[in-house]
Parts: C-alpha cells; structure tokens; sequence
C-alpha cells in the first residue's frame, strides 16, 4: 500500500469574479475605476460590494473570499501538508476547480491574495510561466470527486451526524484515499447535489465552526491518526 494521503476540498466556495448581472452597478463600476481593471475581472466580495450584492441569487453565500484564504493558510502550513500527504482543491459557486499544489505558499497579508486570485482568473494558472502552483478550469465538483476516485467522502455539516473529530480521523485513517469536503462559504450548507456525492455527512461540533477552524481540527485529526507528530519528533531527534 502507498503513503496515505488525504484530499481536502474546500466546496461551493464563496470565490468567484463581478458575476456580469451585477457588473454595471454603480458600486462596482467605482472600485474598477478605482482599480484600473475591468469589473468582470474584479473578485467579489462582500465587504467592498454589499450593495450591489443584493441582486445577486444565494448572495447570503456568495462574496467572502477571505474564507478560502484562512482555509488555505491552515492547510498548506500543516505538517500534513508538509509531509505530503494533503492534496487540496478549492470548488467555487460559480462552477470552477483550483487545485492547488502541496508547495504554494500564499501571501498572508489579504489584498494581495485577492490579486493573486485575479491573476488565476485571468490567466488560468499561477505563476503565468514555469511550474503552476494554482491551476483554474471549470468543472463541476461531481467530475472533480470521480476522477479523484476516493476510498471514502466525508461531508462536514452541521446537519450530520454526530462524530466526535479524533474518531473521524481515525475513520479517515484507516482507508487509503479519504476525501474530506469542507464548506467554503459564510451562511447556509450544501447543496443537495455536493452532499449526494458524499458517503457521510458528519458533524464535528453541535454548533457551526469556521471553515478554517473545521480544516484546522480534521488535519489535526488525521495526522494524529497517523501519529504524523511523534513521528516527526523522532525523526528531529535523529537527526540532531
């Protein structure tokens, strides 16, 4: 059996460009002024475009980019992640896939997230050139999920059914690809379609978590699980 590696999607996340419905509303058009880009090529969010927002279909769910942010950040500076045994894709609201891989390292500072987020929109890749660290298509979660071919798919929702985290760690450690699928959003839950694609829906606390406190306590679950942190403190010993 290879090295076990868990995947972890952020689903339904609130990321995406100026939808073109609301791309002519007056508080759209001063930020792109503002900025000196078109509107469409603009990443939504709630805090610059809550008037113009109130358009918008699901729009309780929509516009908080900052979500993905804060998950990726937990991600990527685990030691799970470290250890290469987390792979990680971001599914949006409007239909498009990032994967993201294991050696990206995001700046902290939030402005320039969102325009490293517009260059990935934009161009489809980042960097531009070279190796990508971020690669854009658009692709439903349910095909992303097939090819991914996971031993087992776990929903976090608060309507699941109880479990506590260090038990669903152990669960997801004991089979070879388990999937974990993580709301990447503000209000509301899945989507009837996302949660058919899993074969749990589990819920880790009786009231609703951050989503990056969720990724935060399942990673930490896992590589518990695997007893990922002594082994990594073993290893530091003999090596010094």
């Amino acid at each position: 059996m290879g090295k076990p590696l868990l995947t972890l999607i952020l689903a339904e996340s609130a990321l995406e460009v100026i939808p073109a419905e609301i791309a002519d509303h007056p508080q759209i058009r001063r930020q792109a002024e503002k900025a000196g880009r078109p509107p469409r090529r603009l990443i939504l969010d709630r805090s610059y475009h809550y008037e113009a927002m109130a358009r918008l279909r699901d729009k309780e769910k929509r516009g908080r980019p900052d979500i993905v942010h804060f998950c990726l950040l937990e991600a990527l500076g685990s030691p799970l992640n470290l250890e290469g045994l987390l792979q990680v894709y971001v599914h949006t609201y409007s239909g498009h896939v990032i994967k993201v891989s294991p050696e990206t390292r995001l700046p902290r500072n939030y402005n320039r997230f969102i325009g490293l987020m517009e260059q990935l929109y934009e161009e489809g890749r980042v960097p531009p050139s070279g190796k990508p660290l971020l690669t854009l298509r658009r692709q439903t979660l349910g095909k992303l999920v097939k090819r991914l071919k996971p031993t087992l798919t776990v929903a976090l929702t608060r309507r699941g059914r109880p479990q506590p985290v260090r038990s669903l760690g152990e669960a997801l450690a004991s089979t070879p690809r388990p999937l974990v699928l993580v709301g990447g959003f503000p209000h509301g839950g899945f989507t009837r379609q996302t949660l058919n694609l899993a074969d749990e829906a589990v819920a880790i606390d009786l009231e609703g978590l951050e989503s990056w406190t969720v990724v935060s306590r399942v990673i930490a679950a896992y590589e518990e699980a695997l007893s990922l942190p002594e082994k990594r403190l073993r290893r530091g010993k003999q090596q010094s």
